[in-house]
């Protein structure tokens, strides 16, 4: 079965995107950045293993939107919160396995999401643990129904967002991946090597 591998955007209005990152450099830079950072992303991970699927976000401006391109099937990430927006992506996709990221992780590769397809291959869910305790990934086989409710519960933007997810999949074979570094600050910016993108 194909491949999905679902990326999460917005559109990347100031204000709308990366606010915590926008106090620390402005909110035009902040939009600037996750613009530039998340089409180099969605060019880095082109891959013949996988189809991309761009979630995005607001549903009906990001469907029209001409900041992504063009040949990649949109879907739009519908209402609520971020575990049930990602719930709606991992169970809406095309049949066979799918990975979920979001735009925001600077040092993901086509290898990385390799691994966590292949990851798949021998667990039901697969995680791309973040080096502040959340996830930069999150994957499912989907050999059987996905368990409901999925994410419920779950800190979201704090350090218990992995362990709190993990809970609540107790009893399934779990996988974990490539531990990265999403960017919210600029301190993460500097972190993860990439001020340079800001100039």
């Amino acid at each position: 079965m194909r491949r999905t591998l679902v990326i999460m955007v917005k559109e990347p209005r100031p204000g709308r995107v990366k606010t915590r990152l926008g106090r620390d450099i402005g909110m035009v830079g902040a939009a600037w950045w996750f613009r530039h950072q998340t089409r180099a992303l969605i060019r880095r991970l082109r891959d013949p293993r996988w189809q991309i699927v761009l979630a995005v976000s607001p549903d009906a401006e990001g469907l029209a939107s001409r900041v992504w391109p063009g040949d990649l099937t949109r879907r739009p990430q519908g209402r609520g919160d971020l575990g049930q927006r990602m719930a709606l992506q991992l169970r809406s996709a095309p049949c066979g396995p799918v990975c979920l990221i979001g735009a925001d992780i600077p040092g993901v590769t086509r290898a990385h999401i390799g691994r966590a397809f292949a990851a798949l291959g021998g667990a039901e869910f697969v995680f791309g643990p973040a080096t502040d305790g959340g996830y930069w990934l999150v994957g499912a086989a989907r050999r059987r129904a996905l368990p409901r409710p999925l994410f419920e519960g779950v800190r979201w933007s704090g350090e218990q967002a992995l362990a709190d997810t993990l809970a609540g999949l107790d009893g399934h074979r779990i996988a974990l991946v490539d531990v990265l570094r999403d960017i919210d600050t600029f301190a993460d910016l500097r972190q993860a090597g990439k001020p340079s993108l800001l100039r």
